[in-house]
C-alpha cells in the first residue's frame, strides 16, 4: 500500500459496516486519515477520579468516576422502578439514572466501591446534574477474558478521552484507533526538512502514536506541539499561496482626484474626522491605489464611524471614474443606508440632477421590493454610470444587474452573507474590484481569518465625539419577575423624559395560526412552558407588543418592525420612530445594525440568551447614539448556573466589542475556518485553538510566507503539495477563492 492510499482507505473496510457509517454520520470521519486525527480531548489517568464540579450542561461527556452508591426505587404504585448511583470523585457527586428494563444489569455491576468509565449527555433534573442511561465500561472487572481487555484497551497510566457522539462512547473509538493506528508510519510529511529538524519537531508518525497512545505527559506535549504547527503551517501556506494569487490580479488602481468629489464632501462636514478614520481612511486609499485588488476588513466598534470611512472610500473610486456598491443584509439596513448617505452627501447626491452639485454623483437603491418603474431606472443609472453609488440588498447579485465600471464593493457585516453571493457581486467588474468588508462584531470565523492574516486589516477603536455610555443588566426573569416589573417602570421613564425605547424578541408570532394548527399547537407550546419554562417557545414581537399596550406600557405609541411586513411599511413605521412619533418599537433583529435614532436610550430584549454575543452587542449599539445615556436590559429565563447566563453576564460586563468576539469564539470555537459550517463539527482545526495559540499562527505565517515567496508553486516540496491538494479539496479551495 502506497503512502498516500493507507491515509485514503476508507473506514468501512477496516472497522465494518455499522461503525464506519456512525463516524461518517455523527463525527465526519471517513478515511483513515480522518481517524488519526481525530485527536483525544482530554486523557485520564489510571487511579485518578475525575473533578465533577465542572462538568459542561447538554453536552455528551466521558468520565471515570466511583460508585458511591446505588438505590432502587419504586413508582407508579409499584409499577415502575428507577435505579440511581451516585459516583464520586471527593470533592464533587454527579447522579446517574435508568429506568425501567435497563435497571437490571447495572443494579448488579455499579455496586460501591466500583471504578467505571462513563458516558452520557449531562442535564439537570431537581437542580442536580444527572447523566440518563449513561452507557459504562467498568475498569475494575472480575472476569479474567474482560480483564485481559480492558488492560489490553487501557494500558498504561493514561486513558485517551475523544471526542465522542450517542451513537459511538470514546472506549469505542478507542478500539477503531488501536486498528488503524498502524498506518500511522504512512503519514505524508508536510513539513520541509529543514523547517522540522531547525524546530525540532517530533516526527509525523511518532506524534501521531504519541496523541493517541501517549505513554507520558511529556509525550503528548511533544505530540501537540508538531500537531498544532502542522495545521497552523498548512493553512497558512494556502492562505500566503491566496494573498499571492491576488497580487498577480490586474485591478483598476483608484486614485484620490484633487478638487473632486471627496473634497466637497470633507469641505461640508460638520466635525472633524477621528484620528482613528483619518488613518483607516489613508490605509484604504493607499490600497485601491495599487493595481491588485484590495483585500480588507474593516473591523469597529459599534458607532465608530465605518459608514464614514466606507463612504470617502466609495467616494474616491466614483472621483476615479468607477463605481461603488455596498451589500447591505436587509433592507431596513439598505434603505437606512441609503437614507443617511444621501443626507450626509445633500447636494453631491443628486448628479445630473436639478439642484444638484457640479461634482456630485448619483446615488442608488435597489432591493428586491421596489417597483418596476423605480428598479428599472435605478438598473439603467448602473449600466450607463450615471449612478457613482448604489446601495441595496442580495438583489445587486441578481444577473440583470449590469455596473459601467465597478470599482469596490463594500460589504457591511459580511457574516451576514454567503461568499458566493460576495463572489457573485465582485465578479460583476470589467476587472477585479476592491473589496472592503466592514464589521462592527466579528464572529468567529472572520475573527479567525483575521488571525490568520488572510485579509489586511484595519481597525477602528475610537468612538466619535458625542456618544454616550450604555449600562447593560440581566434580568433574572425566572427568578426574580418583579425585576422585569421594573424594567417596563425604566421604559416608561426613559418615554417620559422625552426619550424612546427598543424592545426586541426572538420571534415574530403568529407561526401557530398560519400552519392551521393553531389550538393544538399553542396548547402543546403552554403544556412544555409548564413543565420547563427553557422548553417553551421564544417569546414573539405580536404577543409582546400586544401585551405591552394592554398592560406595562398601556397609554404609550407602541408599534412593531419585523421582517415579513411590506416594505412601505417597514420604511413608514421607521421613519415615524425616526421622528419621534412612536415611543416604543418591538421588534425582531431586523434593527440589528445600522439603525439610527440618537433619541432612543432604552432597549429591552426579551429572551436575550437566546441570541448570540455578537447579535446581542449589535442590538445594544442602536441606544446610546446621542448625548443621553443608554441602557439595555438583558430579560432571561434561564438557569443561573446555566453557560446562556454566563454569556449574558459577558455581555452586560463589557462594551468592548473586541473582547466579546474573543468570547464568542472561546464559546462557539473557530468553525470551519476554509469550510462553510461555522459550528465548529466539522472543524478542519482538530489541535489548534485561535484564541490561544496566536504566537504558533504568527510563527507559522513567517515561514510559510517566505516559502511561498521563493516558490509559489510548491514544486519543491511535494509532500507539502500533496498535504494541501487533500486539505483544500475543490469545494473548500473555491471557497477560500472567493472569501
Amino acid at each position: 500500500m502506497d503512502r498516500v492510499s493507507s491515509f485514503d482507505e476508507p473506514l468501512k473496510k477496516l472497522l465494518g459496516g455499522a461503525t464506519a457509517k456512525v463516524m461518517a454520520e455523527h463525527l465526519g470521519l471517513h478515511t483513515v486519515g480522518d481517524l488519526l486525527h481525530h485527536y483525544p480531548r482530554r486523557y485520564e489517568e489510571r487511579g485518578r477520579l475525575t473533578a465533577l464540579a465542572d462538568l459542561p450542561l447538554d453536552e455528551h461527556v466521558t468520565v471515570v468516576a466511583q460508585v458511591a452508591d446505588a438505590r432502587i426505587l419504586m413508582f407508579n404504585n409499584g409499577r415502575g422502578k428507577r435505579l440511581e448511583v451516585t459516583l464520586t470523585d471527593g470533592s464533587g457527586r454527579l447522579q446517574l439514572v435508568f429506568f425501567g428494563h435497563g435497571v437490571h444489569k447495572p443494579h448488579k455491576e455499579l455496586l460501591p466501591g466500583r471504578q467505571a468509565m462513563f458516558a452520557g449527555k449531562v442535564s439537570v433534573f431537581n437542580r442536580k446534574m444527572q447523566l440518563a442511561h449513561p452507557t459504562y465500561q467498568l475498569l475494575d472487572v472480575s472476569d479474567a477474558d474482560e480483564a485481559t481487555e480492558a488492560v489490553d484497551a487501557f494500558a498504561g497510566r493514561l486513558l485517551p478521552i475523544y471526542p465522542a457522539c450517542k451513537q459511538l462512547d470514546s472506549w469505542r473509538i478507542a478500539k477503531a484507533v488501536d486498528a488503524v493506528l498502524p498506518s500511522a508510519q504512512d503519514a505524508v510529511d508536510p513539513l520541509p526538512a529543514a523547517l522540522r529538524e531547525g524546530r525540532g519537531f517530533t516526527p509525523l508518525p511518532e506524534a501521531l502514536l504519541k496523541v493517541h497512545r501517549p505513554q507520558t505527559k511529556a509525550d503528548i506535549e511533544d505530540a501537540r506541539a508538531r500537531l498544532k504547527w502542522d495545521e497552523a503551517f498548512v493553512l497558512q501556506v494556502a492562505l500566503a499561496r491566496r494573498r499571492y494569487a491576488d497580487t498577480q490580479l490586474p485591478a483598476v488602481a483608484r486614485r484620490p482626484v484633487e478638487g473632486g468629489l471627496l473634497d466637497a464632501f470633507d469641505a461640508k462636514l460638520p466635525f472633524t474626522l477621528t484620528e482613528g478614520q483619518q488613518k483607516v481612511s489613508g490605509e484604504i486609499f493607499d490600497d485601491l491605489a495599487t493595481e491588485h485588488p484590495m483585500h480588507r476588513l474593516l473591523q469597529g466598534e459599534v458607532g465608530s464611524g465605518k459608514t464614514m470611512v466606507a463612504l470617502r472610500a466609495m467616494l474616491t473610486v466614483v472621483d476615479a471614474g468607477g463605481q461603488a456598491a455596498m451589500l447591505a443584509p436587509t433592507e431596513v439596513l439598505a434603505q437606512q443606508h441609503h437614507r443617511s448617505i444621501t443626507e450626509m452627501m445633500g447636494e453631491l447626491a443628486e448628479g445630473g440632477m436639478l439642484g444638484g452639485s457640479d461634482h456630485g454623483t448619483k446615488v442608488v437603491l435597489l432591493t428586491g421590493s421596489m417597483g418596476m418603474a423605480a428598479r428599472r431606472q435605478a438598473l439603467l443609472d448602473l449600466v450607463t454610470g450615471e449612478a457613482g453609488i448604489v446601495i441595496g440588498t442580495h438583489a445587486l447579485i441578481e444577473d440583470k444587474v449590469q455596473f459601467h465600471d465597478l470599482g469596490l464593493v463594500v460589504v457591511d457585516e459580511q457574516h451576514r452573507f454567503g461568499v458566493e453571493q460576495r463572489d457573485a457581486l465582485r465578479s460583476k467588474g470589467k476587472q477585479p474590484p476592491h473589496l472592503l468588508v466592514m464589521t462592527a462584531t466579528p464572529i468567529p470565523r472572520t475573527v479567525a481569518m483575521t488571525v490568520f492574516g488572510d485579509l489586511e486589516t484595519s481597525v477602528l477603536d475610537q468612538l466619535p465625539a458625542g456618544r454616550s455610555p450604555i449600562a447593560s443588566h440581566v434580568v433574572p426573569a425566572q427568578d426574580k419577575p418583579h425585576f422585569l416589573a421594573r424594567a417596563w417602570e425604566r421604559v416608561r421613564e426613559e418615554v417620559e423624559n422625552g426619550h424612546q425605547a427598543y424592545v426586541v424578541c426572538p420571534r415574530i408570532g403568529d407561526e401557530a395560526e398560519e400552519d392551521g394548527k393553531g389550538a393544538k399547537k399553542a396548547g402543546a407550546k403552554k403544556a412544555a412552558a409548564d413543565e420547563d419554562p427553557e422548553k417553551r417557545p421564544p417569546l414573539a414581537v405580536l404577543e409582546v407588543a400586544d401585551g405591552l399596550r394592554k398592560g406595562a406600557l398601556a397609554g404609550l405609541s407602541v408599534e412593531v418592525l419585523h421582517g415579513r411586513m411590506h416594505p412601505d411599511e417597514k420604511d413608514d413605521v421607521m421613519r415615524r420612530f425616526a421622528a419621534g412619533d412612536v415611543d416604543v418599537l418591538v421588534a425582531t433583529t431586523v434593527i440589528e445594525v445600522g439603525v439610527n435614532v440618537p433619541n432612543a436610550t432604552a432597549m429591552v430584549i426579551m429572551d436575550a440568551d437566546r441570541f448570540g454575543v455578537s447579535q446581542l452587542h449589535q442590538l445594544r449599539g442602536r441606544v446610546g447614539r446621542g448625548s443621553a445615556p443608554g441602557l439595555c436590559l438583558l430579560v432571561s429565563e434561564a438557569h443561573e448556573a446555566s453557560p446562556a447566563r454566563a454569556r449574558l453576564s459577558a455581555v452586560a460586563a463589557t462594551l468592548d466589542g473586541f473582547e466579546l468576539s474573543r468570547i464568542d469564539l472561546e464559546q462557539r470555537r473557530e468553525g470551519d475556518v476554509l469550510g462553510q459550517a461555522q459550528s465548529g463539527v466539522r472543524s478542519s482545526l482538530r489541535m489548534l485553538t485561535v484564541i490561544d495559540d496566536e504566537e504558533v499562527i504568527a510563527a507559522a505565517r513567517e515561514e510559510a510566507v517566505a516559502i511561498v515567496a521563493a516558490d509559489p508553486e510548491l514544486e519543491h516540496l511535494p509532500e507539502l503539495r500533496t498535504v494541501l491538494a487533500a486539505l483544500l479539496d475543490k469545494e473548500r479551495e473555491e471557497y477560500l477563492d472567493k472569501g
